[in-house]
């Protein structure tokens, strides 16, 4: 007589099994790139770089795609990403007003890109009553970026109000760089964004003291001060399913690109996030 096997046998050994080979806790991150990082190239030299570096996700700023273009010619780009297996994954930092028409535009772009997220950065809070009606509408996120300490949400406490009094879909694009440069713990600050993260701009900073003055040098990633240790450690944790997007803000690297991303993908693979 052949032994009977319960249902509730074979789901238990398929979850030993699942965590003895470790695939539970495996996690991945997803690489991709801001195209502020190549500003110096045409549309079409963005896409030739993504192909040969083996970049698929891209998040485009607006010299690349216009958010305001024709819809022929956003749908003309989406082919050409779409042909060489590229997504544009999200648009960013977008210009927003107190006019929510005008608004409506950036989400009729995402919304023909198949956008999911956009990356805003309101310098006048009374633009978020319009947004978040949008976002509503359209059932699409907004991830909020933050530049250096004096900026509209250079304190990550201030994006923090936002996001308690506002949707669920508002979230973050965590600018790692600028985050360190204004002396925060990045690991620190996505934990306490708690799970609102949407995006982030993989970046490096250095803060040193030149004539009793504080500067704030963007250098090559994993040679600054940014605690990539720990915000890796949190990405992991969390299972974080978002894409780390290359950029850099200094002018030399945008010069000679390829260095930079090359040495940034190595950085990421060689600390496994």
């Amino acid at each position: 007589m052949k032994p009977r096997i319960s249902v509730l046998s074979v789901l238990f050994f398929a979850a030993v099994l699942l965590v003895t080979t470790g695939r539970a806790a495996d996690y991945e991150s997803k690489i991709g790139i801001q195209t502020w990082t190549l500003r110096n190239m045409d549309f079409d030299q963005v896409v030739d770089f993504c192909v040969k570096h083996k970049i698929k996700y891209v998040q485009m700023i607006g010299k690349h795609m216009e958010p305001s273009a024709p819809l022929d010619e956003t749908k003309r780009k989406k082919a050409i990403l779409d042909k060489n297996g590229l997504v544009c994954y999200t648009f960013g930092v977008a210009g927003t007003s107190t006019n929510k028409e005008e608004n409506r535009k950036l989400f009729e772009f995402a919304k023909a890109m198949g956008i999911k997220v956009i990356v805003v950065e309101p310098r006048d809070m009374a633009q978020w009553d319009n947004l978040e009606q949008l976002v509503k509408e359209y059932d699409i996120k907004l991830a909020i970026h933050n530049h250096g300490i004096e900026s509209a949400y250079g304190n990550p406490e201030t994006v923090k109000k936002i996001l308690n009094a506002r949707d669920k879909r508002i979230g973050v694009c965590l600018d790692v760089g600028h985050v360190t440069g204004a002396g925060f713990d990045a690991g620190k600050v996505f934990r306490e964004y708690d799970g609102r993260v949407w995006d982030i701009h993989l970046k490096d900073k250095k803060v040193e003291t030149a004539d009793g003055k504080k500067v704030i040098l963007d250098v090559e990633i994993g040679t600054g001060q940014a605690n990539y240790k720990g915000l890796f450690a949190e990405l992991k944790q969390a299972k974080w399913d978002g894409v780390l997007a290359i950029e850099t803000d200094n002018g030399v690297f945008a010069t000679n690109p390829a260095k930079y991303v090359d040495g940034a993908i190595q950085f990421v693979q060689a600390n496994k996030p």
